[in-house]
């Protein structure tokens, strides 16, 4: 395993195209996938399922997904071939929908325009559990130094190409009330970030008093303008200035797989992703008035456990990714699950981030209330008092993950920007608990960045927290 070049993160695995993310590793990666399928389907003693694959709007990833479904009919699978690029969710929901036996999405979801990647998606249509993931990794370098892969001819009767998007539309409509969303007469303006959801909420929205402008809805992968197409508040410079400048109830971002949602108030001030996830959490349990458990990953909003104990229903909290969350979700019938990377799922649909059901659910709490997302904010408030989250990216230095690693490890501060640290946990990265709140830092599975989060109910302690975990982890800012 020490050279292989198949790596799995918190939700696929992501490289540099060109670099480890070749045509070559594309395919020996699909091989391996194709080998875990096929001996999972009844330990071999059955004709396997087929398998879907699907791709987003980066350089190449139509001709990755090509090799992938070549692969996949070379090894005896019937293979439902994406004719378009299309949200993730829409390929799990086609998964889940046609009874396949899983697939992969050509993607790199939110990294910077010179990555790629691959998603797999069980039968479920969530995100490949870590057995799963462990599986497919260890399979790879035997396939590679063997030259094992199995490819078909693109002409090969066993590929068949398909439009994804009706279908999975025709879910979502099941999933809210569009009729009320689209009467509310909401101004919206959505930024899709050049990506895989581009006009697919217009399609939804179209026909009623609700009006839709849409910025980066071409197809570019470059991404122009942007760091990574990833919905937050440093990518959406322009978003922001167009909503500020009037005529907008919100604002909307999506990445560029579409399975997450940035969202934006009609002052044109970004609403954080743990914001946002306690606001989605109080429509369902406060003004829709459903019940159920709510999952969230370490990093999220500590908001959500207090909505959770004022409406009388569990908060259970899992590490990052949605490979804990959605076997959670499915497993105790939860009414949402969320992470801080912006990517929540909801009770049925798909146990996996959909960005666009995350969009319109949004809309539907206007539509609902007729009012606007600083006083919906406000309601929230009203029961968990305002949370104050920052996150950044700390770029490492090569060769140093080791070392700060280490120095993480070594950490054990009795007071962090002048508070007591009153607990400590490991249950994904280094966690610390202070009265006001928490500092969490984690090294990324796909970069070679730190991430640290803080959320505390004191605004004036984010940034001294922030850069307290820096020098936990023995960098300068």
């Amino acid at each position: 395993m020490t050279n292989n070049p198949v790596r799995f993160g918190t939700d696929g695995w992501r490289a540099i195209i060109a670099e480890d993310f070749t045509f070559a590793n594309v395919r020996a990666c699909a091989q391996a996938v194709a080998d875990h399928f096929r001996e999972s389907e009844a330990h071999g003693a059955m004709s396997p399922r087929h398998l879907v694959v699907g791709y987003d709007t980066r350089f190449l990833s139509d001709e990755f997904a090509a090799a992938v479904a070549r692969v996949f009919a070379g090894n005896g699978f019937r293979v439902d071939f994406a004719d378009r690029p299309a949200p993730t969710p829409a390929i799990s929901f086609h998964i889940v929908a046609t009874g396949a036996a899983g697939g992969i999405v050509v993607t790199s979801s939110h990294n910077p325009a010179h990555w790629n990647g691959i998603k797999v998606k069980p039968d479920y249509g969530g995100s490949a559990d870590p057995a799963i993931v462990a599986d497919i990794e260890r399979r790879v370098p035997a396939i590679l130094s063997a030259s094992a892969v199995k490819e078909a001819p693109s002409s090969s009767d066993a590929i068949a190409r398909f439009d994804p998007v009706p279908a999975y539309l025709a879910g979502l409509a099941k999933q809210v009330d569009l009729d009320r969303i689209r009467a509310a007469g909401v101004r919206v303006a959505l930024d899709s970030m050049y990506g895989a959801g581009a006009g697919l909420m217009a399609r939804l929205l179209e026909g009623g008093r609700t009006t839709l402008t849409e910025i980066h809805g071409e197809r570019n992968p470059a991404f122009p303008g942007l760091r990574a197409p990833e919905p937050i508040e440093s990518n959406l410079g322009e978003l922001l200035r167009l909503v500020a400048a009037g005529g907008f109830d919100c604002g909307l971002a999506n990445d560029g797989d579409a399975d997450r949602t940035g969202f934006v108030d009609e002052n044109g001030q970004y609403v954080d992703q743990l914001r946002t996830f306690a606001l989605l959490t109080y429509y369902l349990l406060g003004l829709r008035g459903l019940r159920g458990p709510i999952v969230k990953s370490v990093t999220t909003t500590a908001m959500a456990a207090k909505l959770a104990a004022h409406f009388g229903v569990e908060c259970i909290e899992t590490p990052v990714g949605f490979k804990h969350i959605g076997p959670l979700m499915t497993e105790r019938d939860a009414l949402i699950g969320g992470e801080e990377s912006g990517g929540y799922g909801f009770r049925g649909h798909i146990p996996e981030r959909d960005g666009l059901l995350t969009n319109l659910i949004l809309l539907d709490a206007m539509a609902l209330t007729g009012r606007k997302p600083t006083a919906l904010l406000a309601e929230v408030f009203a029961i968990t008092g305002e949370h104050f989250y920052e996150r950044i990216d700390f770029d490492l230095e090569p060769g140093s993950t080791a070392q700060v690693k280490s120095s993480l490890d070594a950490a054990a501060p009795r007071e962090l920007a002048g508070q007591p640290v009153t607990s400590t946990d490991h249950k994904d990265g280094w966690r610390f608990m202070i009265p006001e709140g928490w500092l969490l830092l984690r090294l990324s599975g796909t970069e070679p960045l730190l991430r640290i989060y803080t959320e505390v109910t004191d605004r004036s302690l984010v940034r001294p927290l922030l850069e307290a975990g820096i020098a936990l982890a023995g960098r300068t800012p």
